[in-house]
């Protein structure tokens, strides 16, 4: 699958793949802080941002083949890979497969576990609003729990019209992906240096979603980003950069 790639910087390639109801320009806060050191490269799944008129695969696995595809086209083989929320799932699910193509990984605001215990509201729930109240009520609705102050985050306005840029089949096909998939079985697969962030307000993905990743990957590196909710990259941007290239770094 073709897929429209923002791409920026040069060095080593960073792949930056955004989660539910977003876009590659949600990294905006990311370009210029890791372009001076790194091959920046930020797909818009299918369905969403510029991707909108793209079908959008129902499974996580379907997810993580076009963004795969995505980067053989580009010629990209060995990268570094950070995923947030649903794209942290996809990029478990690339991890997994790809093995030695990762340099390094970064998971955030993310879990193994697509059902989402203890989420704001169950995926059921979800897709029954979506059904009743259309995509752009539900990117407002949704995209205000994914900041600790809601409606009055600053990222918020930003945040919320990417959102309302999926298309409807997207942002149904992609709650059913997310409830079916189950990446806990393959986390011991993930050898590569891993690190988790978290921000210790998050209402999606709760500290047992955390704490499994954690506990399942090997030596993987744990920062919790204290007053932040979901949407930790841009609510503590320059904390969450720092913490992102001091690993990728090696620090």
């Amino acid at each position: 699958m073709d897929l429209p790639v923002h791409r920026v910087g040069y060095g080593p390639p960073l792949v930056l793949v955004h989660g539910y109801l977003g876009a590659s320009s949600q990294w905006r806060g990311q370009f210029a802080a890791f372009a001076a050191t790194h091959d920046v490269i930020a797909p818009d799944l299918p369905g969403f941002g510029a991707a909108a008129m793209l079908d959008c695969p129902v499974t996580i696995p379907g997810l993580a083949q076009a963004v795969t595809e995505g980067l053989d086209r580009l010629g990209v083989d060995r990268f570094m890979l950070l995923g947030h929320s649903m794209g942290g799932m996809i990029v478990q699910e690339m991890a997994a497969r790809l093995g030695d193509r990762i340099e390094k990984l970064v998971l955030c605001g993310t879990g193994p576990l697509g059902l989402m215990p203890d989420r704001f509201e169950p995926v059921e729930t979800s897709l029954a609003r979506l059904a009743a109240d259309g995509v752009v009520a539900t990117a407002d609705r949704i995209s205000a729990t994914w900041f600790r102050d809601g409606r009055d985050a600053p990222g918020y306005p930003a945040t919320r019209d990417i959102a309302r840029r999926a298309s409807a089949q997207a942002a149904h096909n992609a709650l059913c992906a997310m409830r079916d998939w189950d990446g806990r079985a393959a986390l011991a697969r993930l050898t590569m240096p891993t690190c988790i962030l978290w921000g210790d307000q998050d209402r999606s993905y709760r500290w047992p979603q955390v704490e499994a990743l954690w506990q399942g990957i090997a030596g993987a590196r744990l920062g919790v980003i204290p007053g932040a909710s979901h949407a930790i990259h841009m609510e503590k941007p320059q904390l969450f950069n720092d913490m992102v290239l001091d690993f990728l770094s090696g620090g």
